[in-house]
Protein backbone atom coordinates (compact mmCIF):
# COMPACT_ATOMS: atom_id res chain seq x y z
CA UNK A 1 0.00 0.00 0.00
CA UNK A 2 1.19 3.41 -1.22
CA UNK A 3 1.57 6.40 1.27
CA UNK A 4 -0.27 9.86 1.31
CA UNK A 5 1.47 11.47 -1.38
CA UNK A 6 0.45 15.03 -3.23
CA UNK A 7 2.37 14.70 -6.07
CA UNK A 8 1.18 11.90 -8.64
CA UNK A 9 3.88 9.34 -9.11
CA UNK A 10 4.12 9.44 -12.45
CA UNK A 11 4.92 13.30 -12.75
CA UNK A 12 8.02 14.20 -14.83
CA UNK A 13 8.53 17.61 -14.76
CA UNK A 14 11.33 19.00 -16.64
CA UNK A 15 13.30 20.45 -13.70
CA UNK A 16 16.95 20.88 -15.11
CA UNK A 17 15.04 22.06 -17.98
CA UNK A 18 13.70 24.43 -15.75
CA UNK A 19 16.85 25.77 -14.57
CA UNK A 20 17.49 29.19 -15.85
CA UNK A 21 14.03 30.05 -14.58
CA UNK A 22 14.60 28.67 -10.58
CA UNK A 23 18.45 30.84 -11.17
CA UNK A 24 16.86 34.12 -12.21
CA UNK A 25 13.98 33.84 -9.54
CA UNK A 26 17.23 32.83 -7.11
CA UNK A 27 19.03 36.09 -9.04
CA UNK A 28 16.20 38.74 -8.46
CA UNK A 29 15.55 38.01 -4.94
CA UNK A 30 19.43 38.11 -4.38
CA UNK A 31 19.76 41.33 -5.94
CA UNK A 32 16.90 42.66 -3.96
CA UNK A 33 18.20 41.58 -0.63
CA UNK A 34 21.46 43.06 -1.63
CA UNK A 35 20.01 46.63 -2.10
CA UNK A 36 18.19 46.38 0.52
CA UNK A 37 21.05 45.77 3.07
CA UNK A 38 23.24 48.18 1.15
CA UNK A 39 20.93 51.29 0.47
CA UNK A 40 18.85 50.47 4.38
CA UNK A 41 21.51 47.87 6.14
CA UNK A 42 19.57 46.05 9.15
CA UNK A 43 17.61 47.28 12.00
CA UNK A 44 19.71 45.95 14.73
CA UNK A 45 18.51 45.37 18.31
CA UNK A 46 19.84 46.57 21.13
CA UNK A 47 21.43 43.63 21.43
CA UNK A 48 23.84 44.02 18.80
CA UNK A 49 23.97 48.14 19.11
CA UNK A 50 23.61 48.64 22.86
CA UNK A 51 20.88 49.60 24.98
CA UNK A 52 18.81 48.21 27.97
CA UNK A 53 15.64 46.59 28.47
CA UNK A 54 12.93 46.90 31.22
CA UNK A 55 10.79 43.98 31.77
CA UNK A 56 7.42 45.79 33.85
CA UNK A 57 4.21 44.41 35.28
CA UNK A 58 1.51 47.04 35.32
CA UNK A 59 -1.21 47.11 38.12
CA UNK A 60 -3.71 47.12 35.32
CA UNK A 61 -3.95 46.73 31.38
CA UNK A 62 -2.09 49.47 29.53
CA UNK A 63 -2.61 51.23 26.48
CA UNK A 64 0.55 50.28 24.21
CA UNK A 65 -0.29 53.53 21.32
CA UNK A 66 -0.74 55.82 24.37
CA UNK A 67 2.45 54.59 25.86
CA UNK A 68 4.35 54.48 22.78
CA UNK A 69 3.37 58.13 22.26
CA UNK A 70 4.06 59.32 26.09
CA UNK A 71 7.74 57.08 25.95
CA UNK A 72 8.76 58.55 22.36
CA UNK A 73 7.79 62.14 23.72
CA UNK A 74 11.30 61.96 26.30
CA UNK A 75 13.04 62.53 23.05
CA UNK A 76 15.28 59.33 24.30
CA UNK A 77 15.23 57.67 20.81
CA UNK A 78 12.90 55.36 19.53
CA UNK A 79 11.16 53.20 22.45
CA UNK A 80 10.37 49.62 21.56
CA UNK A 81 7.10 48.22 23.64
CA UNK A 82 6.26 44.46 23.72
CA UNK A 83 3.34 42.64 25.53
CA UNK A 84 3.99 39.12 26.80
CA UNK A 85 2.31 36.57 28.86
CA UNK A 86 -0.70 38.87 29.72
CA UNK A 87 -1.61 42.42 28.72
CA UNK A 88 0.19 43.86 32.21
CA UNK A 89 3.51 42.39 31.06
CA UNK A 90 5.56 44.58 29.17
CA UNK A 91 8.97 44.80 27.41
CA UNK A 92 10.67 48.24 26.76
CA UNK A 93 13.56 48.25 24.73
CA UNK A 94 15.50 51.45 24.48
CA UNK A 95 18.80 52.27 22.28
CA UNK A 96 21.82 53.79 23.94
CA UNK A 97 22.00 57.17 24.48
CA UNK A 98 25.28 59.01 23.74
CA UNK A 99 27.06 60.58 27.03
CA UNK A 100 28.29 57.06 28.86
CA UNK A 101 27.12 55.43 31.73
CA UNK A 102 25.90 58.67 32.86
CA UNK A 103 23.21 59.18 30.01
CA UNK A 104 22.05 55.90 30.39
CA UNK A 105 21.14 55.91 34.08
CA UNK A 106 19.55 59.43 33.31
CA UNK A 107 17.35 58.09 30.43
CA UNK A 108 16.37 55.14 32.39
CA UNK A 109 15.18 57.74 35.63
CA UNK A 110 13.14 59.42 32.86
CA UNK A 111 11.76 56.63 31.46
CA UNK A 112 10.69 55.40 35.51
CA UNK A 113 9.70 58.85 36.10
CA UNK A 114 7.02 58.64 33.24
CA UNK A 115 5.93 55.13 34.22
CA UNK A 116 5.16 56.23 37.71
CA UNK A 117 5.23 54.97 40.92
CA UNK A 118 3.20 51.59 40.43
CA UNK A 119 4.75 49.59 37.57
CA UNK A 120 6.57 46.36 39.15
CA UNK A 121 10.09 46.62 37.47
CA UNK A 122 10.59 43.05 37.06
CA UNK A 123 14.14 42.95 34.87
CA UNK A 124 16.46 45.78 34.08
CA UNK A 125 19.38 44.93 32.12
CA UNK A 126 22.01 46.85 29.86
CA UNK A 127 23.73 45.85 27.23
CA UNK A 128 27.33 47.51 26.32
CA UNK A 129 29.17 47.74 23.14
CA UNK A 130 31.78 45.03 24.19
CA UNK A 131 28.98 42.65 24.79
CA UNK A 132 27.04 43.15 21.18
CA UNK A 133 30.32 42.95 19.36
CA UNK A 134 30.72 39.70 21.13
CA UNK A 135 27.26 38.35 20.20
CA UNK A 136 27.68 39.44 16.72
CA UNK A 137 31.08 37.52 16.56
CA UNK A 138 29.55 34.58 18.36
CA UNK A 139 26.61 34.43 15.93
CA UNK A 140 28.88 34.55 12.93
CA UNK A 141 31.16 31.82 14.08
CA UNK A 142 28.12 29.73 15.22
CA UNK A 143 26.78 30.32 11.14
CA UNK A 144 30.18 29.65 9.84
CA UNK A 145 30.90 26.13 12.27
CA UNK A 146 27.45 25.19 10.82
CA UNK A 147 27.75 25.40 7.17
CA UNK A 148 31.31 23.68 7.25
CA UNK A 149 29.98 21.13 9.07
CA UNK A 150 27.44 20.68 6.70
CA UNK A 151 29.70 20.80 4.07
CA UNK A 152 32.09 18.44 5.56
CA UNK A 153 29.26 15.93 6.07
CA UNK A 154 27.88 16.09 2.64
CA UNK A 155 30.98 15.87 1.23
CA UNK A 156 32.30 12.20 2.67
CA UNK A 157 28.50 11.22 2.63
CA UNK A 158 28.48 11.55 -1.03
CA UNK A 159 31.48 13.52 -2.92
CA UNK A 160 32.95 16.84 -3.28
CA UNK A 161 30.69 18.08 -6.25
CA UNK A 162 27.35 17.59 -3.55
CA UNK A 163 28.52 19.73 -0.78
CA UNK A 164 30.03 22.68 -2.60
CA UNK A 165 26.58 22.85 -4.85
CA UNK A 166 24.83 21.91 -0.63
CA UNK A 167 26.69 24.70 0.85
CA UNK A 168 25.59 27.50 -2.35
CA UNK A 169 22.15 26.27 -2.10
CA UNK A 170 22.48 26.86 2.02
CA UNK A 171 24.48 30.50 1.85
CA UNK A 172 21.25 31.12 -0.65
CA UNK A 173 18.57 30.61 1.96
CA UNK A 174 20.76 32.17 4.51
CA UNK A 175 20.78 35.45 2.51
CA UNK A 176 17.24 35.31 1.73
CA UNK A 177 16.66 35.18 5.76
CA UNK A 178 18.66 37.69 6.21
CA UNK A 179 17.26 39.89 3.00
CA UNK A 180 13.94 39.81 4.43
CA UNK A 181 14.97 41.20 7.60
CA UNK A 182 16.46 44.14 5.84
CA UNK A 183 13.82 44.38 3.85
CA UNK A 184 10.83 44.21 6.22
CA UNK A 185 12.26 46.29 8.93
CA UNK A 186 12.06 43.53 11.42
CA UNK A 187 14.97 43.72 14.20
CA UNK A 188 17.55 41.73 13.82
CA UNK A 189 18.33 40.18 17.35
CA UNK A 190 20.17 37.43 18.68
CA UNK A 191 16.77 35.28 17.55
CA UNK A 192 18.56 36.00 13.85
CA UNK A 193 20.96 34.05 13.84
CA UNK A 194 18.83 31.02 15.50
CA UNK A 195 16.09 31.87 12.58
CA UNK A 196 19.09 31.72 10.08
CA UNK A 197 20.64 28.54 11.80
CA UNK A 198 17.05 26.58 11.90
CA UNK A 199 16.79 27.29 8.21
CA UNK A 200 20.22 26.54 6.80
CA UNK A 201 19.44 22.96 9.24
CA UNK A 202 15.68 22.21 7.47
CA UNK A 203 17.24 22.94 3.73
CA UNK A 204 19.43 20.76 4.16
CA UNK A 205 18.04 17.88 5.45
CA UNK A 206 15.59 18.08 2.28
CA UNK A 207 18.92 18.43 -0.11
CA UNK A 208 20.57 14.95 0.97
CA UNK A 209 17.16 13.37 0.82
CA UNK A 210 16.99 14.33 -3.19
CA UNK A 211 21.09 13.68 -3.36
CA UNK A 212 20.70 10.21 -1.87
CA UNK A 213 17.42 9.37 -4.33
CA UNK A 214 20.28 11.11 -7.23
CA UNK A 215 23.56 8.70 -6.04
CA UNK A 216 20.85 5.42 -6.05
CA UNK A 217 19.53 6.24 -9.80
CA UNK A 218 23.01 7.14 -11.02
CA UNK A 219 24.04 3.35 -9.96
CA UNK A 220 20.43 2.07 -11.08
CA UNK A 221 20.79 3.70 -14.78
CA UNK A 222 24.67 3.85 -15.51
CA UNK A 223 23.60 4.73 -19.32
CA UNK A 224 20.91 7.14 -19.09
CA UNK A 225 21.85 11.07 -19.74
CA UNK A 226 22.55 12.78 -16.51
CA UNK A 227 19.82 15.14 -16.85
CA UNK A 228 17.18 12.36 -17.17
CA UNK A 229 18.32 10.99 -14.10
CA UNK A 230 18.13 14.37 -12.36
CA UNK A 231 15.03 14.58 -13.04
CA UNK A 232 13.90 11.54 -11.97
CA UNK A 233 15.45 12.15 -8.48
CA UNK A 234 14.15 15.15 -7.93
CA UNK A 235 10.26 14.23 -9.25
CA UNK A 236 10.56 11.25 -6.84
CA UNK A 237 11.06 12.86 -3.81
CA UNK A 238 9.23 16.40 -4.59
CA UNK A 239 5.83 14.88 -2.98
CA UNK A 240 8.13 14.23 0.38
CA UNK A 241 9.57 17.71 -0.13
CA UNK A 242 6.43 19.34 -0.46
CA UNK A 243 4.08 17.26 1.97
CA UNK A 244 7.18 17.83 4.63
CA UNK A 245 7.33 21.57 3.67
CA UNK A 246 3.92 21.90 4.35
CA UNK A 247 3.73 20.49 7.18
CA UNK A 248 6.22 22.69 9.08
CA UNK A 249 4.60 26.16 7.36
CA UNK A 250 1.19 25.00 8.74
CA UNK A 251 3.15 24.63 12.50
CA UNK A 252 4.92 27.90 12.10
CA UNK A 253 1.64 29.58 11.22
CA UNK A 254 -0.40 28.91 13.90
CA UNK A 255 3.04 30.16 16.22
CA UNK A 256 3.02 32.56 14.05
CA UNK A 257 -0.59 33.52 14.40
CA UNK A 258 -1.29 32.58 18.08
CA UNK A 259 2.22 32.38 19.83
CA UNK A 260 2.23 35.98 20.55
CA UNK A 261 4.54 38.84 19.86
CA UNK A 262 7.24 36.94 21.37
CA UNK A 263 7.01 33.66 19.21
CA UNK A 264 6.10 35.88 16.17
CA UNK A 265 9.14 37.49 15.73
CA UNK A 266 11.16 34.04 15.96
CA UNK A 267 8.48 32.51 13.75
CA UNK A 268 7.93 34.21 10.78
CA UNK A 269 11.74 34.85 9.80
CA UNK A 270 11.69 30.63 9.88
CA UNK A 271 8.66 30.64 7.57
CA UNK A 272 10.18 32.74 5.09
CA UNK A 273 13.32 30.67 5.13
CA UNK A 274 11.40 27.33 4.97
CA UNK A 275 10.02 28.73 1.58
CA UNK A 276 13.41 29.92 0.27
CA UNK A 277 15.02 26.43 1.56
CA UNK A 278 12.07 24.19 0.18
CA UNK A 279 13.06 26.26 -3.36
CA UNK A 280 16.32 25.84 -3.23
CA UNK A 281 16.31 22.12 -2.78
CA UNK A 282 14.55 21.79 -5.70
CA UNK A 283 15.87 24.39 -8.11
CA UNK A 284 19.09 24.90 -6.97
CA UNK A 285 20.77 22.32 -4.73
CA UNK A 286 20.41 19.41 -7.43
CA UNK A 287 20.20 21.85 -10.96
CA UNK A 288 23.82 22.78 -9.95
CA UNK A 289 25.30 19.44 -10.22
CA UNK A 290 24.21 19.74 -13.68
CA UNK A 291 27.59 21.72 -14.44
CA UNK A 292 29.88 19.15 -12.50
CA UNK A 293 30.95 15.72 -13.79
CA UNK A 294 29.61 13.51 -11.36
CA UNK A 295 31.22 10.45 -11.17
CA UNK A 296 29.13 7.32 -11.58
CA UNK A 297 29.90 4.25 -9.68
CA UNK A 298 31.70 1.44 -11.52
CA UNK A 299 30.16 -2.43 -11.95
CA UNK A 300 32.67 -3.27 -9.31
CA UNK A 301 32.27 -1.09 -6.74
CA UNK A 302 28.16 -1.99 -6.83
CA UNK A 303 29.16 -5.26 -6.59
CA UNK A 304 31.58 -4.81 -3.70
CA UNK A 305 28.56 -2.64 -2.09
CA UNK A 306 26.36 -4.96 -2.00
CA UNK A 307 28.72 -7.57 -1.00
CA UNK A 308 29.09 -5.77 2.33
CA UNK A 309 25.28 -4.74 3.04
Amino acid sequence: MRGLKIIPYNTKINFVGLRYVGFLITAFFMLVSAYSLATQGLNYGIDFKGGFLLEIRTPTAMDLSNLRTQLNGLGLGDVKLQEFGSNKDLLIRMESQPGGDAAQAKALDKIKASLGSEVDYRRVETVGAKVSDDLIENGLWALGFALVGMLLYVWFRFEWQYGVCGIIALLHDAFAVVGFYSVSGMEFNEQAFAAILTTVGYSINDSVVVYDRLRENLRKYKTTPLRDVMNQATNETLSRTILTSSTTLLSLWALYWFGGSVIENFALPILIGIVFGTFSSIFISVNLLYYFNLRRPKPDEITAESAQA
